[in-house]
């Protein structure tokens, strides 16, 4: 069994992720995956996936619109292609997506279970219990179109869907965990993510328990016709406050803001990368186009691989690894991206043949990053984003607006001086 493990409210974003950054996605969300994996096993990968933080985190670390709806489509996407070639030696498997994909999951878990041997008739009733929850017996607004099953070989399973509401351009996304479910309708969920819109009918609460067996007898004794009948006569009543699941809430804007960030940990990582790169990375930094740039992603991919959940609550800062496919924060640095791929397939490839230094060094590398935090300083995040600008054609910038030319950068009011000039001059940070 399992419960409901949180939620998300996104703004709703159409389009679609280019094959230039979806290929990307593939392979970086793949590596990564096996990255935890191997340090923390595979459950603790199911974990990271039911937890909404993280899991916009993962999204913005990887190149997509940090706060918006597409993240979740995206990453499951990404995922499903990534893992489906190491699904024999990781024991995980992606079923399900967006739209029609959602209506194929009862089939592809079966399929999963003739190669593995799990109970796929469960699986398929668990999927469809699952969607019916957030669909009938949370009645919340939002119309479910994108249904996310990642099972393992032993049975534990995590699911991702995502309801629309058309007239408020926003989504939510509800994350449920096979880990500590007992039933499906006594507060299943192990998160949700969405704003507050005032007063929902919730009857997976399990202070609801009475109300549905109420619902049972009622059904019995007078018929659909006669609760109708009942219905009209009763009163508007206040339903009880729901219970508080862990709830993300992205903002309307496009633009990474510093409310967004805690900056603290973004100089941390900064000075991490500053501090251990050359150290660490030593044979890395000779590579004939990877420097310090590169190692800047790093330290935030490797907090996506190590981080605790308390120190994803601000998914924004993740987006300034790898930029983002419509220019929020930035174009995204198509060669720091290959960099970082490579980097983190090398590491892994490696770990798996008994030689762990690489990944180690990833490890130290976020561990640096926590313990410079309360000491670290750096730049403003607009002088940051001021300096990718500046050197984003450099950086192999890309969005879905195409190429970034040369000088690109025009400075704005925040990051002028008294007498007009840029308060910062960018220093271009080698790849």
């Amino acid at each position: 069994m399992g419960r409901r493990a949180g939620s998300a409210d996104l703004p709703l974003h159409g389009g679609r992720v280019p094959a230039w950054l979806g290929q990307r996605m593939t392979k970086l969300g793949a590596v990564i995956t096996e990255a935890i994996v191997l340090e923390y096993g595979r459950d603790e990968f199911l974990r990271r996936l039911s937890h909404p933080f993280w899991f916009q985190s993962f999204g913005a670390v990887m190149g997509m619109d940090w706060h918006s709806s597409g993240i979740t489509t995206s990453v499951i996407g990404a995922l499903k292609r990534g893992l489906a070639p190491l699904s024999g030696e990781l024991g995980l498997h992606v079923c399900g997506g967006r739209g029609r994909h959602s209506r194929k999951t009862p089939a592809e878990l079966m399929a999963v279970a003739d190669r593995t041997g799990i109970d796929g008739t469960g699986l398929a009733q668990a999927s469809r219990l699952v969607a019916k929850v957030d669909s009938a017996a949370v009645q919340d607004g939002f119309d479910l179109y994108l249904h996310g099953f990642i099972v393992a070989d032993d049975g534990r399973w995590v699911v991702v869907q995502q309801g629309m509401n058309g007239e408020r351009r926003q989504a939510r996304r509800y994350h449920w965990s096979s880990e500590g479910l007992e039933n499906f309708i006594d507060a299943p969920h192990a998160a949700i993510d969405g704003r507050n819109q005032g007063e929902i009918v919730n009857l997976a609460d399990r202070r609801a328990a009475s109300s549905r067996d109420r619902q049972l007898q009622l059904l019995a004794d007078i018929g659909p016709g006669g609760i109708v009948r009942e219905l009209d006569r009763l009163d508007p009543r206040r339903a009880p406050d729901q219970a508080m699941l862990p709830h993300l809430v992205m903002p309307d804007h496009h633009d990474v803001r510093p409310e967004n960030v805690v900056m603290r940990r973004l100089h941390g990582a900064l000075a991490a990368a500053a501090d251990r790169g050359p150290e660490d990375f030593a044979e890395l930094l000779l590579v004939p186009g990877v420097g310090a740039r590169t190692v800047r992603a790093l330290a935030m991919v490797a907090e996506v691989v190590h981080g605790t959940p308390c120190r994803f609550s601000d998914p924004a800062r993740f987006s300034l690894a790898h930029g983002g496919k419509d220019r929020h924060p930035y174009p995204v640095p198509t060669r720091v991206y290959d960099h970082t791929i490579a980097v983190m397939k090398s590491a892994v490839v490696k770990a798996k043949l008994g030689q762990g230094e690489e990944l180690a060094a990833l490890k130290r590398l976020d561990e640096q990053a926590r313990r410079l935090e309360a000491s670290a300083t750096g730049p403003s995040l607009p002088d940051l984003i001021a300096e990718e600008m500046a050197y984003s054609q450099s950086y192999g910038g890309r969005s879905v607006f195409g190429w970034e030319p040369a000088q690109n950068y025009e400075p704005d009011a925040d990051t002028l001086g008294s007498e007009g000039k840029s308060a910062h001059v960018p220093a271009r940070v080698p790849l």
